[in-house]
């Protein structure tokens, strides 16, 4: 029987070995969570209860030709201006890399959508920063999955070692 148990717990740490590499990975978060990139939502709340670092992806998902991204300067963002120059994006599934840390501004330049509300700024962290937002955040994207799978998978195995 403790052989057993100790087989059992062997095989436990090595599937939470494998994933702990993954646990770290890049994330890639889907702006608006399962709601996406439009009007009615609050893009603040949103990316509060993220943490952005670099190498994550941000994915904007929405109804083309509804919508547009666009990324500004702090100043646009506050103004919901968007200079002519800008890159304006609108596959309905843009994505864009964050591969430096600092502050970033996204407004849809629709219409009246940035003064409704639609734009979020986020600030990212660098790769190797520890740092804990004040809100745990909320698993979100792959990383999120292999959370749920080692969970189950220690779960069972916790499980086995009672019996």
């Amino acid at each position: 029987m403790a052989s057993k148990q100790m087989l059992l717990l062997a095989v436990a740490v090595a599937v939470a070995v494998a994933f702990l590499p993954a646990l770290d990975a890049a994330t890639e978060h889907w702006v608006g969570d399962d709601k996406g990139w439009t009007l009615g939502f609050n893009y603040t709340a949103w990316a509060q209860s993220k943490q952005f670092k670099v190498g994550d992806t941000l994915v904007f998902k929405y109804n083309k030709p509804s919508h547009t991204v666009v990324e500004v300067s702090g100043a646009d963002f506050a103004a919901c201006s968007t200079p002519e120059a800008a890159k304006v994006m609108a596959t309905g599934r843009d994505q864009v890399a964050l591969d430096s840390p600092g502050r970033r501004w996204f407004v849809c330049s629709v219409g009246a959508h940035c003064l409704n509300g639609m734009k979020v700024r986020i600030d990212v962290l660098a790769a190797d920063d520890n740092a804990v937002s004040p809100v745990a955040p909320p698993p979100s994207g792959h990383a999120s999955n292999v959370q749920a799978r080692l969970a189950q998978a220690v779960l069972a195995v916790a499980a086995l070692l009672v019996l």
